[in-house]
């Protein structure tokens, strides 16, 4: 199983990284419904933040984001979707206990691993980037300023150069 197409399928949902119910189905080669079934009769093992279950508006804005997922009759689950943790997919493995479910398992853990490192190095660099925002705010404050001040001074010699002159005017006309 490769790392990618699990990748691939973990979603980003109330601030949590999860994967739905219909992909870890397919994963596992098995239904939906039997998954769903599992997961009911064992609800015990799962706390929210394990499982929770999507609601109306959230699973049509997430068919909107997967292209994959064709409208119209039978095309998709009128119910909607169970998402799990990385806690709760751990669980689901406890449940569905077959060779498959246990190889398929190893392959997601890894890969909520492989997020959660990945994650991990970008908010070091982030935090680099505040750190050096923050150590030459001042100058860069600075610079922008005089930039601001430049501009405006070539606006106000553009200015300058259309406006009307007042005053004596002279012509090279001869005196007669």
């Amino acid at each position: 199983m490769e790392i990618q197409t699990i990748q691939s399928k973990i979603y980003e949902i109330r601030g949590q990284k999860v994967m739905l119910d219909f992909d870890l189905a397919h994963l596992y080669e098995t239904e939906t419904k039997v998954l769903k079934q599992a997961v009911r009769r064992n609800i015990q093992r799962f706390p929210p933040d394990f499982l929770f279950e999507l609601t109306k508006e959230e699973y049509q804005v997430l068919r909107s984001q997967i292209v994959t997922l064709e409208p119209g009759r039978g095309k998709y689950s009128k119910y909607t979707p169970f998402a799990f943790t990385e806690q709760g997919v751990a669980m689901l493995a406890s449940i569905l206990n077959s060779p498959k479910a246990i190889e398929v398992n190893i392959a997601i853990v890894r890969a909520f691993v492989f997020i959660r490192q990945y994650a991990l190095s970008h908010k070091d660099l982030t935090d680099k980037l505040r750190k050096l925002e923050a150590r030459y705010k001042r100058k860069f404050k600075d610079i922008s300023a005089a930039i601001q001040f430049l501009l405006q001074k070539d606006q106000m010699a553009t200015n300058q150069q259309e406006r009307k002159r007042i005053g004596f005017k002279t012509e090279n006309k001869k005196w007669n």
